[in-house]
């Protein structure tokens, strides 16, 4: 033993410690009870949180024009907000009336810090805000706001007021449940009590319709008078009070002639009802027709588990079956972005776990099962305190990160199949032969452990600057750089601390019966044929030259395939979602009912596809959006010419297309719905530039003329032909680029600075 004892050093001494310690059993258990309790404490997402402050600043100039409007508001209001430190882009659009600019913030910028930095630049600003403009309108945009879950309702025997209402009683009830964030009502016809005056009895009467409305306000109105004491008790009082229904209204004061009142009754027709339909939602399936619905749109806080989230709303609204939504409306899930989620990490983990077996089992088809026993240990505990990292870390249990931890097994089995290789060669030398077991594990992993150190320091020297690339796609790998380095890190102490300790129980009782001396078996045919192989290549210029030839063919060969597009290069591959989105833009004036029959007749066409189950119709507002949607502002889509089209898949496992190629199956039929109402050209991708100004609607040759003058350096010049009436589909796995966002309605112009 003394004889090599003055060749261990520091990670020896470690090795020894903890190869005959009662710590190091204990240490596994914690470890893998730490990665079981990550993988049940983090959240699960279909995506990596990304932090890119995204600020909404709204300002109203009523009786503005475009040009009055940029010149007035837009332009000083761009000046301010560059003043901002932080601020990379800022998106503008200017329109009859309304201003509206997109301040969007570095990657990784502090969220709360940039609002509260923007809104003391504009709070500090007032006095330059010119007469007749209002304050402005400061929203701020998250990744959360995307709602995770949609619930539509729908019935063949209620109509859009009545499901409206049921709505939002259960709407009401969703709002109280943990971590949801915000619910969103979209579709039906709300409760309204209407005025239809009477001309002729307002001249009669001799009143002013202007008049008469200052009057209704008044009478809306509840205010506190003051207040008196009497017998001790201080009694307060106020005068006014709400109107409460149309009776109310009706008995309103609104003159007085020949002495008498004149009732708001007796010049005009009061009506108690739904108001005048300014949207319609429709929900569809592939065997009935359509019925009225209404969809409600659920978010979650920010941090909690998207899974666990729609549960508690789902359990909320079964038990509420019956008592608030009648037995004949239907309550179908049109968006489970939690269902989803757990989906796709269940996936990744089942696959992590088949990648671990995996390589256990090639192990023992080449070491033997006790050493890829000790290789089954050594995986697990390193693969658990990586998960741990994340939960630590703050991230999130989604595809990134488990891609992470996929291809992090791939170079963390070397550490533990080097230190067990190198054991059983000790065991195995006859040198060895009779000494203390331990003695020869601890020289054994001394004797590798410069290449394991080196080695680990290598790998992580090459992954690890990736995590310091910037702009949108920084955050989103990030986990890959980390979650692998982290995982060099962990194995590397796997390998000194578990691998020597695990092997050394499970293959010393082999080796103390006795393996047999190493130069004394033969070798097998892989030995053999690695020999054959190698030795020409060695030994031989003439064939290290022609390998080195045919090497460097191949890297040219592979490096061709971009040149010739042979192989397509994409950030991402398509993500297989089980939604895809139809969005389609009328010409201004174009009424509500037509954009209604524009909209079914692509449905129609749409939904006799065999993956479809389901799809709902919205004219004159928007669908619930996705990530997509947040960036490019769909939410903001309103007005009789506007509808969006959500279709819904079978689950994937279900069909063998992916959604991206069934997008692009009915995309030649929707061109052809669309040509037929003038629109055909112009059905294409939404995927577009960020540096592309985009204006719709109105005049759209001034419109265009303003933009192209206005336009960024480098943005392309729009053809006079654009802005005009389109229908565009749009996949929701296509990677999101910020750009201008859609504004359908308004025509002016449309500008991007940074």
């Amino acid at each position: 033993m003394e004889p090599h004892a003055h060749q261990f050093g520091f990670a020896a001494k470690i090795v020894r410690f903890f190869i005959d310690s009662k710590l190091t059993p204990l240490i596994v258990v914690a470890a893998v009870l730490l990665g079981v309790g990550a993988v049940v404490l983090l959240p699960r997402e279909e995506e990596p949180q990304i932090v890119v402050p995204m600020i909404d600043v709204f300002v109203r100039a009523p009786g503005m024009s475009s040009k009055e409007v940029e010149e007035r508001v837009t332009r000083p209001m761009e000046k301010l907000l560059w003043e901002i430190p932080g601020v990379e882009y800022i998106y503008s659009t200017s329109s009859p009336g309304m201003s509206m600019a997109i301040v969007r913030f570095y990657v990784g910028q502090n969220e709360e810090e940039a609002i509260v930095r923007l809104n003391q630049k504009m709070f500090a600003n007032f006095d330059l805000i010119p007469p007749g403009v209002s304050q402005p309108l400061i929203k701020p945009r998250r990744i959360d706001d995307v709602p995770i879950l949609a619930l539509t309702l729908h019935s063949a025997r209620y109509d859009h007021f009545t499901l409206r209402r049921i709505a939002a009683q259960l709407d009401d009830a969703i709002k109280q449940v943990k971590d949801v964030s915000a619910t969103t009502l979209i579709g039906g016809l709300r409760r309204q009590v209407r005025v239809q005056l009477d001309a002729a009895k307002l001249s009669a009467y001799h009143i002013d319709p202007v008049r008469l409305v200052a009057i209704l306000r008044d009478a809306n109105q509840q205010l506190a008078a003051g207040g008196f004491s009497q017998e001790n008790r201080e009694i307060l009082i106020e005068t006014g009070g709400f109107l409460k229904d149309a009776d109310d209204v009706a008995a309103v004061v609104v003159g007085v002639r020949d002495g008498k009142p004149v009732y708001l009754r007796d010049v005009s027709l009061i009506v108690d009802g739904p108001e005048e339909p300014s949207q319609y939602v429709l929900f569809g399936t592939r065997a009935a027709t359509e019925e009225p619905a209404v969809t409600i749109a659920v978010a979650k806080r920010k941090g909690t588990n998207a899974i666990r989230v729609a549960d508690r709303v789902l359990a909320k609204v079964d038990s509420l079956k019956g008592i608030v939504v009648p037995s004949d409306v239907s309550i179908t899930i049109t968006r489970h972005y939690g269902r989803t989620a757990e989906e796709k990490s269940n996936e990744l983990l089942f696959h992590m776990a088949i990648a671990v077996l995996g390589v256990t089992l090639l192990i023992a088809l080449v070491l033997g099962w006790r050493e890829s026993a000790v290789v089954g240990v050594a995986i697990p505990v390193t693969l658990a305190l990586t998960l741990a990292t994340f939960y630590f870390l703050g991230y999130t249990l989604n595809r990134i990160t488990l891609f992470a931890l996929i291809f992090s097994i791939g170079i963390l089995v070397d550490d533990p199949i080097v230190d067990v290789e190198n054991i059983v060669r000790h065991f195995r030398l006859p040198k060895n032969k009779g000494r203390p077991l331990l003695d020869v594990t601890v020289e054994a992993i001394n004797e590798v452990r410069s290449p394991l150190i080196l080695a680990t320091l290598t790998v992580i020297a090459a992954i690890l600057p990736m995590a310091f690339v910037s702009g949108l796609m920084g955050p989103y790998m990030r986990p890959i750089p980390i979650g692998s380095s982290a995982a060099m890190m962990f194995s590397m102490f796997v390998a000194f601390v578990v691998t020597p300790w695990a092997a050394y129980r499970m293959l010393r009782q082999r080796a103390a019966a006795g393996g047999g001396p190493h130069e004394d078996e033969k070798e097998d045919w892989t030995t053999r044929l690695y020999r054959r192989v190698m030795g020409p290549l060695i030994h031989h210029p003439k064939w290290q030259t022609m390998f080195l030839v045919s090497l460097v063919l191949l890297l040219l060969g592979a490096c061709s395939l971009f040149l010739l597009k042979a192989v397509k290069v994409k950030m991402l591959p398509f993500d297989n979602k089980s939604e895809f989105q139809i969005i389609i833009d009328m010409d201004e004036g174009t009424t509500l009912e037509q954009t209604a029959r524009v909209a079914r007749e692509i449905a129609a066409a749409v939904r006799h596809e065999p993956e479809v189950t389901d799809y709902q119709v919205y004219v004159g507002t928007a669908a619930p959006y996705n990530f997509n949607g947040l960036v490019r502002h769909y939410y903001l889509r309103h007005g009789p010419n506007v509808a969006d089209i959500q279709v819904n898949l079978v689950a994937k496992h279900q069909r063998h297309a992916q959604s991206h190629d069934i997008a692009k199956r009915v995309r030649p039929e929707v061109q052809a719905i669309a040509a037929k109402y003038g629109a055909g050209e112009n059905c294409r991708s939404a995927a577009r530039s960020a540096g592309v100004a985009d204006v719709g609607g109105g005049d759209l040759r001034a419109g265009l003329s303003a933009a192209n003058r206005h336009r960024p350096q480098g943005a392309h010049h729009l053809p006079e032909h654009a802005g005009r009436r389109r229908c565009r589909l749009v996949h929701g796995s296509r990677s999101a680029k910020t750009g201008v966002p859609h504004r359908p309605r308004e025509s002016g112009v449309a500008r991007r600075i940074g």
